[in-house]
């Protein structure tokens, strides 16, 4: 589990239509389940069985994930 020092709120996504790559900070008080790809205008959506978009198609998890707790609950 990561001490809340660790956290790391910034990560890159790459989108899975054409491999841009864009990044963001990640927010601490809610989830996102959607985010408007700046290279090819896709709505990225969280994969089946994941959180959040982070999770699906970033660098780096989640905050809530990179505590080791659950996400968006």
């Amino acid at each position: 589990m990561a001490a809340a020092s660790n956290i790391r709120l910034t990560s890159t996504l790459t989108c899975p239509e054409c491999g841009g790559l864009s990044d963001g900070e990640m927010p601490l008080d809610a989830c996102q389940f959607f985010y408007d790809g700046p290279h090819c205008k896709v709505v990225l959506r969280p994969r089946a069985g994941e959180c959040c978009v982070w999770c699906s198609f970033g660098s780096v998890p989640c905050p809530p994930i990179q505590t080791g707790k659950a996400c968006c609950s």
